[in-house]
């Protein structure tokens, strides 16, 4: 076992990135050595102190806005970096890690599987990241596990695979105002209609690149994917901690998608969120229904909660991604991933 402790760096202290750091916070072998984030109510604050934990014997971390004061070369193991959804917009910060010679775990759903939109940029992390020695990969609850890795594990024990559906009901509750924002929550269904014909809700970011990991993984060649947005409409005033919808208006919305292989829909992807579903009979779940030989029908009751899986996520494939050869990888690539309930020293090779 390593004597040093595995030191991390965050890039990103919103709910994803303190959420992270409360985590490190409760494991052995592993310290954050910084923090990077311009909100100016966290700048100048010691991590501590925003997150409520005894500092105890450790090392203050005060929270940066320059990122070249949070890191230099080979400053620390790994950074873990909450800050974008979307490829093209996380590139320039990713792509300054990397060439820092540091490790880089990104919660960006498109980087669950960038070579599905962004080939190009896929291919220049990778280059990027082996010039340097490192590793990159992006994970989360969904994209990530729910609906693309465990989907392909479970594909293991069939003999033959002809339909593949994946459903993940949740809630939109514990979220903060920029989801609500995204998903349309509280606006009317004219609005919500507006909004998805200009592109200014995002609805769930992730199928491209689930339909696509799920199909290079069994060998499906996916010629085409297309993507639906409806709006879930309450009949009753629905509030969480973070949003409002009253009745009439939208609290959520269903995304579906569908992967073609061979001219005929193979992948199904159905993703209803919603603010409080429980109020109109809808409970939580996540579904995985594989058709062929033997079938294999998976339930999960009530979902695994996105928040803490994601960061979970994260910080437990911290030593699969210190352990792995350079290069952008994805979670078809690495060891699967697995709590961390010991030294976390004791799972660097």
């Amino acid at each position: 076992m390593r004597s040093e402790n595995v030191k991390v760096a965050i890039w990103g202290f919103g709910a994803m990135g303190s959420g992270m750091a409360k985590m490190l916070m409760n494991k052995k072998g592993v310290e954050i050595v910084g923090v990077c984030d311009r909100n100016p109510e966290r700048v100048g604050k010691s991590i501590y102190e925003i997150l409520g934990v005894e500092r105890g014997n450790r090392p203050d971390v005060i929270v940066n806005p320059e990122i070249d004061e949070v890191i230099s070369e080979k400053s620390c193991d790994v950074c873990l970096t909450a800050t974008d959804s979307f490829t093209a917009k996380a590139f320039p910060r990713l792509k300054h890690v990397l060439e820092k010679k540091i490790n880089v775990i990104s919660t960006a759903e498109e980087m669950s599987y960038p070579q599905a939109q962004n080939p190009e940029l896929a291919a220049e992390l990778d280059k990027i990241a082996k010039e340097n020695g490192v590793t990159i990969l992006g994970t989360g609850i969904n994209p990530g596990l729910i609906m693309d890795l465990l989907v392909v594990v479970l594909t293991g024990c069939m003999t033959d695979v002809t339909e593949i559906e994946a459903k993940r009901v949740n809630s939109l509750s514990p979220f903060g105002h920029a989801v609500m924002e995204e998903q349309g929550v509280g606006i009317t269904v004219d609005e919500f209609n507006n909004g998805v014909a200009d592109g200014s809700l995002a609805g769930h970011v992730g199928f491209e690149e689930s339909i696509n990991m799920i199909g290079d993984a069994i060998g499906w060649p996916v010629e085409k994917i297309e993507t639906q947005m409806k709006p879930i409409v309450t009949t009753v005033d629905r509030k969480s901690p973070h949003g409002f919808a009253a009745a009439g208006n939208v609290a959520g919305v269903n995304m579906t998608g569908q992967g073609f292989v061979d001219g005929q829909v193979k992948i199904n992807m159905i993703h209803p969120q919603q603010i409080e579903p429980e109020m109109e009979g809808t409970f939580t779940g996540d579904y995985i229904t594989l058709k062929g030989s033997p079938e294999v029908n998976m339930i999960i009751k009530p979902e695994v909660e996105g928040g803490l899986g994601t960061i979970a996520m994260c910080v437990n494939m911290i030593p699969q991604v210190i352990n792995s050869e350079a290069g952008l990888k994805t979670m078809l690539d690495l060891p699967v991933p697995r709590a961390i309930m010991g030294d976390m020293r004791q799972f660097i090779k």
